[in-house]
C-alpha cells in the first residue's frame, strides 16, 4: 500500500543579516487593492507534469513572489532523509518548470525535513523538521540567507523554541506579514492528525527567528473531532485557505476556505471550495500566491504521477 504523506511543514532559522523587501507601505497597499477585490471561481486544477511531479509523493508547495520558483515537499529518491524540500524554477513566467534541485544541507537532513514557506522577500525559510535537538515531535524552524535567489544559500537552522514549539506535533508555518496585524505572525498546525487533532494557531515571530508565545488557537476554524492543517493566508489577512477531513467535505480531505472583514475580526464559518478543486480523493496543502490568483495544492487525484502531485489552479480579479 502506497503511503499518502499529508503533514504540513517545520520552521528554519539562522543568524545572517538580511534586509527586507517588503515595507509596511508596501504591505498596506496591497491590502488595499486586495480588500476590494471580487473573485471568480477557481478554475479545474492542472496537474504540474512529470518534471515537476513523480512516481513518489509531492506536496507542500508554495510560489514564491516572483512567480519563478516552487520550493515543496518531497520523499522522491535523492534526498538526504524521508522527506526533503525540493525547489523547481523557471527562466520567465511563460517557460516550462525545470526539473526539481534538492536545497541540501544544512536546511535538509537525515530526518524529515518538509512544508517550506519563504518570506515574501525572500530571505526567511520556515518549516518543520523532526531533527534531533527540537522539543518533542516535528518541530518549527528558520533559516535566513542573504541572497533571495540562492536556493543553496540557506544558513544554520534556528529552532523557534517554546513560544511555538511543544512536546506535540508543529508543522505547516505559513508566514502572514501585515501591516495591519502589527508584524510578522506564523500560522501553523499543532497536534497528531493521526488522532484528528491538528489544530490551526498562529504565533508572532521576529525576523530573528523568536516566537513571541504562547500561540493562538484559532478557534472559529478548528473542528472537534477533525484535523485542520497548513493555513495559507491572502497578503492582506482577509481570506485563508486550509485543508481539513471535517464532514462536509467532497473526499478524504479537502480544500476550504474563510474570510473575515480585517485582520483583528474572528474568521467566518469556513466554507467547502468545492468541486473542481475538491475531489473524492486526498486533495491537500493549499498555498496562495503572492497576488491571491493563484493557488497550488497536493492531490492524489487521477491524472498524476504517483501518490500526491502538485497542481494548479487560478482565479481572475474583477
Amino acid at each position: 500500500m502506497r503511503t499518502i504523506y499529508i503533514g504540513c511543514a517545520l520552521v528554519v532559522g539562522a543568524t545572517l543579516a538580511c534586509t527586507a523587501d517588503v515595507t509596511d507601505a508596501d504591505l498596506v497597499l496591497h491590502s488595499s487593492s486586495l480588500s476590494a477585490a471580487k473573485y471568480s471561481d477557481w478554475s479545474t486544477p492542472v496537474n504540474l507534469g512529470p518534471i515537476v511531479n513523480s512516481t513518489s509523493n509531492e506536496q507542500n508547495a508554495q510560489l514564491l513572489k516572483d512567480g519563478l520558483a516552487i520550493y515543496f515537499s518531497s520523499n522522491r529518491p535523492g534526498g538526504l532523509g524521508s522527506q526533503d524540500i525540493w525547489v523547481t524554477r523557471r527562466v520567465s513566467v511563460d517557460s516550462r518548470w525545470e526539473a526539481p534541485v534538492n536545497i541540501g544541507p544544512p536546511v535538509n537532513s537525515p530526518e524529515n525535513d518538509f512544508a517550506p514557506n519563504v518570506s515574501i522577500d525572500g530571505h526567511l525559510l520556515f518549516w518543520a523538521s523532526s531533527r534531533p535537538g527540537g522539543h518533542g515531535a516535528p518541530d518549527l524552524y528558520m533559516s535566513r540567507r542573504d541572497n533571495p535567489n540562492d536556493d543553496h544559500g540557506w544558513g544554520e537552522p534556528v529552532n523557534l523554541g517554546p513560544g511555538a514549539n511543544t512536546a506535540d506535533f508543529e508543522q505547516a508555518p505559513n508566514y502572514h506579514q501585515n501591516a495591519e496585524e502589527g508584524g510578522g505572525n506564523l500560522y501553523f498546525n499543532r497536534g497528531d492528525a493521526t488522532l484528528n487533532l491538528a489544530d490551526l494557531y498562529y504565533v508572532g515571530v521576529s525576523r530573528d527567528g523568536v516566537a513571541h508565545g504562547p500561540a493562538v488557537f484559532v478557534a472559529e476554524l478548528n473542528m472537534v473531532g477533525a484535523n485542520e492543517q497548513a493555513a495559507s493566508l491572502r497578503h492582506d489577512g482577509k481570506e485563508v485557505f486550509f485543508f481539513s477531513n471535517r464532514l462536509g467535505g467532497e473526499g478524504l480531505t479537502d480544500i476550504w476556505t474563510s474570510t473575515r472583514q480585517n485582520a483583528n475580526d474572528a474568521w467566518s464559518a469556513p466554507v467547502n471550495l468545492g468541486a473542481p478543486v475538491n475531489t473524492p480523493f486526498a486533495d491537500v496543502t493549499p498555498n496562495l500566491s503572492f497576488d491571491g490568483l493563484t493557488m497550488i495544492l497536493g492531490s492524489n487525484r487521477p491524472g498524476g504521477s504517483g501518490g500526491n502531485d502538485l497542481w494548479m489552479t487560478t482565479r481572475s480579479k474583477h
